[in-house]
């Protein structure tokens, strides 16, 4: 079993970036030209590894390798993205990778690569690349390729001993579950379960109990084994329940317009362990988003608008327009799924702005962004 710690530390230590390894400060898949470059690296490392893993590390600094981390990134749909965009897509997987010295909510990420043994090309156009086009790994660069098109297996031997020397250990696994209970979490109700002998999952979080569910906030999950986070969240509840051969979460989200808060249930995913050691992970998003009439949500869309206008001018808010600024990333998102799509557009827009301004309406708005990201890759 790789401990992804480990395997980060080591690619890390040993390789400049080359034919199955990148890293970059940070990636945006929000944005086109950050999706087409994020597929364009993906394409390329398929290519150049067809028989086993190539890794993208983020939350990197490209010239010295000092870990900055970034924001924890729950994107169980990002296999989705790439099927929709590259033909032969290969299978990908991005998980959040703890660091002691980050500060709370920050996580290395690492994007994991296995191609299916063709050529992956872009499936349709995006951006600046045309659908069609090859990339292949040129030492740290990936690069389209027209001619001579061949896959060829260079790396198997390096990957081999890069996962080799990741391999976990019982000391590792247990000094992991002792600083998730005692140290980062000893303020939080926190509980461990041993899965199949091999896998040991820890949560934490702040436990309420409504009737017969019990719910969890500021919610930390990990799967202390691969020291990878499965999930974090400050502001979103969610429930937990489990057997002997699977974990899972269902996670809520409070929306609702003004003070008429109702939570909705967003995604179920489920962790499902084996007697082989290998596990699988699958989610569903079973988000049915609350229906308004369009007279109420245009009156409120314009409300919004004009808020992040006076922001942005400098002009000082009544106390009134203050609490509606605390609902405006929930009724952006309300307005987005009634039929405005050019809220999102919006919302990624004053993003910058509320970081200036309000740092809990911009945490919030971030939010917003995810579930639409989650709706969209579905």
């Amino acid at each position: 079993m790789i401990n992804k710690r480990l395997l980060v530390k080591n690619l890390l230590a040993h390789n400049d970036e080359n034919s199955f390894y990148d890293k970059k400060r940070f990636i945006d898949i929000g944005h086109k030209e950050g999706k087409a470059k994020f597929l364009k690296h993906v394409c390329a490392l398929a290519n150049s590894n067809p028989n086993n893993n190539s890794f993208i590390v983020i939350g990197v600094e490209d010239e010295d390798n000092t870990i900055l981390g970034v924001d924890f990134f729950d994107d169980s749909k990002i296999q989705n993205l790439v099927n929709a965009y590259l033909d032969n897509p290969p299978r990908i997987s991005y998980e959040n990778i703890p660091f002691p010295h980050l500060p709370l909510g920050k996580v290395v990420g690492l994007v994991t690569v296995r191609s299916n043994g063709k050529v992956c090309a872009l499936r349709k156009n995006i951006w600046k690349y045309y659908g069609g086009m090859v990339f292949f790994r040129e030492g740290s660069i990936s690069l389209p390729k027209a001619f001579g098109i061949e896959l060829k297996d260079m790396n198997a031997e390096a990957v081999a001993r890069i996962e080799q020397h990741a391999k976990n250990n019982i000391e590792l696994t247990l000094d992991g579950v002792i600083d998730f209970l005692n140290e980062r979490h000893k303020d939080l109700t926190s509980h461990y379960k041993v899965f199949k002998e091999q896998f040991v999952v820890c949560w934490a979080g702040v436990k309420k109990k409504v009737k017969e569910e019990t719910y969890y906030s500021r919610v930390d999950i990990e799967l202390i084994n691969e020291q990878v986070k499965l999930f974090y969240s400050e502001f979103d509840e969610i429930t937990i329940s489990y057997d002997e051969d699977s974990f899972s979460i269902i996670e809520y989200v409070q929306l609702g317009l003004s003070d008429q808060q109702i939570y909705y249930p967003l995604e179920k995913v489920v962790i499902s362990f084996s007697e082989n050691g290998t596990y699988t992970i699958l989610s569903d998003l079973i988000f049915e988003p609350p229906r308004y009439d369009k007279k109420i949500l245009y009156h409120i869309y314009n409300a919004n608008l004009s808020l992040l206008k006076k922001i942005e001018a400098g002009i000082i808010l009544t106390r009134n327009e203050k609490k509606d600024l605390s609902f405006l990333s929930d009724t952006f998102l309300i307005c987005y799924v009634n039929g405005f799509e050019e809220a999102k557009e919006v919302m990624e827009a004053a993003k910058p702005i509320l970081k200036k301004y309000d740092l809990p309406t911009y945490q919030s708005l971030k939010e917003s962004l995810r579930i639409i990201r989650k709706m969209s890759y579905s």
